[in-house]
Formats: C-alpha cells, sequence, structure tokens
C-alpha cells in the first residue's frame, strides 16, 4: 500500500509541475512594450544623427575642395 502511495504522490507533483508550467504564458508586460518602444526611439534617433553627422561631413568636403 505504501508503494501504491508514493506513485500516486509522484503522479500528483508531476501533474500540478505540468499544469504550473502550461498555465506560464509569456505575455509582455506595460515594462517590455515600454523598454521595446524605447529601443526603437534610440535606434532611429541613431540613425538621424549619423544621417546628419554625414550630411554635414559632405557638407564640409564640399567646401574645403
Amino acid at each position: 500500500m505504501k508503494k501504491l502511495g508514493k506513485i500516486f504522490g509522484v503522479i500528483l507533483v508531476i501533474g500540478a509541475f505540468v499544469a504550473v508550467l502550461s498555465g506560464c504564458d509569456r505575455k509582455e508586460g506595460p515594462a517590455e512594450k515600454a523598454g521595446k518602444a524605447v529601443d526603437s526611439a534610440v535606434d532611429k534617433t541613431g540613425q538621424q544623427i549619423k544621417k546628419a553627422g554625414d550630411n554635414v561631413h559632405d557638407a564640409v568636403k564640399d567646401k574645403t575642395q
């Protein structure tokens, strides 16, 4: 009878573990969404700064020639 109880206990623990893991959906929270928006804004700003720097470089190069 003890063996049956141990088997039942193991099955119960495994079932609970599976139930907990299946209930964990990976959804983005507001902080993660905000972080992604900040990353995107910083990336776009960096691209614009590089573009402006290239334009200034080209303008200076044209003036010195």
